[in-house]
């Protein structure tokens, strides 16, 4: 895979090898990852008008890192040279740490982390399993996968709720479940694309429990283990994103109504993309689950409804 011409031209202004550029004022900085947030995320639009204006451009910032992070790993083409514009990009994280921001997602980022107090540990995490992402393309156990998950999706979930003010070993448990269940069923989803570039996340001992054997995973095979394999995955999965659904979370999590409909919207994402699989006979090789527009307008309206719901049981219950 040769390297993206978009992140290429990314590299050639903003790289570690470009010795003659200037460090952005912080207006610049933050317009630099407002306009990274708008042309990458695609449901930009939806989650900044459920999040309080406030929260746009720190939301923004910490995109902006996920995004390099994420590129670094995925769009160079070449796994040595990934490995070195990561460690790159942990040494400007270590450095933003110690006030010294030079490229802009750095200089927009180190106010946020100042203001909302947000360690160094969760982004040092997510270049860790981007870093992983270079030498392991298949996991022998559902542990393993698990540990790959705690550092690729858990932290941004954690980084969330620093911004929310709401960082505490509880929420962090229940925010872990739901980004670990998101993470898995993106890899479910993915099952084929994945595979064309090298990466295959069904656990090696899922596969031989299913006798779902390496020729028919070379062969992309739809057989009968491989869908009873699917679905045995996708059963697991929907346990990790069920914290959402636990009434008592409204009361653990004092969240702002908006807040909490971008929470539940994303639980709600992971879940829908699981029915896809399931409405397709889990036959992944041959076809693409995706959320639709249709879908995403379907999930507002209904978180919406559970949350005035909640809140009129909870306003019923204390009257």
């Amino acid at each position: 895979m040769a390297l993206s011409s978009a992140f290429a031209d990314q590299l050639a202004v903003w790289g570690p090898n470009v010795q003659s550029r200037r460090a952005p004022t912080h207006a610049e900085a933050e317009a630099y990852c407002r306009r990274l947030a708008k042309s990458h995320y695609e449901n930009f639009p939806v989650v900044t008008w459920l999040l309080p204006r406030p929260m746009h451009q720190p939301f923004c910032n910490i995109y902006a890192f996920c995004r390099w992070a994420d590129d670094l790993g995925d769009e160079v083409g070449d796994p040595e040279k990934s490995r070195s514009l990561l460690k790159w990009w942990r040494d400007e994280l270590a450095a933003c740490y110690e006030g010294d921001a030079q490229h802009p997602v750095f200089v927009a980022l180190r106010p946020t982390i100042g203001e909302f107090g947000i360690p160094q540990q969760p982004f040092s995490d997510l270049i860790s399993a981007f870093e992983q992402d270079q030498t392991i393309r298949d996991y022998e156990t559902f542990e393993e996968l698990l540990d790959y998950c705690r550092r690729s999706a858990n932290p941004v979930g954690r980084l969330v709720l620093y911004l929310c003010r709401q960082a505490n070993d509880e929420n962090f448990r229940w925010s872990d479940s739901i980004c670990t269940g998101l993470q898995l069923a993106n890899f479910w989803q993915d099952v084929a694309r994945d595979f064309d570039i090298g990466r295959v996340y069904l656990p090696q001992e899922d596969r031989r429990r299913f006798g779902y054997s390496a020729d028919d995973l070379r062969g992309r095979m739809a057989n009968g283990p491989f869908l009873e394999l699917m679905e045995f995955e996708v059963a697991r999965t929907r346990r990790w994103l069920r914290p959402w659904r636990d009434e008592t979370l409204c009361e653990l999590a004092p969240f702002p109504v908006r807040l909490r409909a971008v929470i539940e919207l994303f639980a709600r994402g992971g879940e829908r993309i699981l029915d896809r699989i399931e409405a397709i006979g889990y036959r992944v090789w041959d076809t693409r689950p995706v959320v639709t527009k249709r879908d995403v307008a379907w999930m507002i309206l209904g978180c919406l409804g559970q949350i005035v719901k909640r809140q009129i049981l909870r306003l019923t219950r204390h009257a």
